[in-house]
């Protein structure tokens, strides 16, 4: 069954899923929780990158980097679509290599069930 990667798009949504479980590690914060009107087969997920980071060029690489790391995700391991996500980025994600961000990534995505 292929499933399509959405971004959430309601404010309701993202305060909903700022006050749901989280786990963070020294590159992102995911917090991930239940939302009532979502379908199973999509998997709802929204990048944050602050403005703090840096400006709007290094803020989308931060982007394009987790999103291609959630695309191989969705792809490897096995995730929880009744779940939706919220990922922050941290400045750390910025400096250090795509192997060892994936890689944590993936360690965190798999406590999550």
């Amino acid at each position: 069954m292929k499933s399509k990667l959405l971004a959430l798009s309601k404010n309701e949504d993202f305060r909903k899923l700022l006050k749901c479980k989280k786990i963070s590690n020294k590159y992102v914060t995911i917090f991930f929780g239940y939302l009532n009107n979502k379908s199973k087969n999509n998997f709802n997920i929204s990048f944050v990158a602050k403005k703090k980071i840096g400006n709007a060029v290094k803020r989308n690489k931060i982007k394009r980097r987790l999103r291609n790391i959630m695309n191989d995700a969705y792809k490897k391991i096995s995730i929880n679509f009744d779940y939706s996500y919220l990922v922050i980025a941290k400045s750390t994600v910025l400096n250090n290599e795509f192997k060892k961000i994936k890689e944590t990534l993936f360690l965190d995505l798999k406590k999550i069930k």
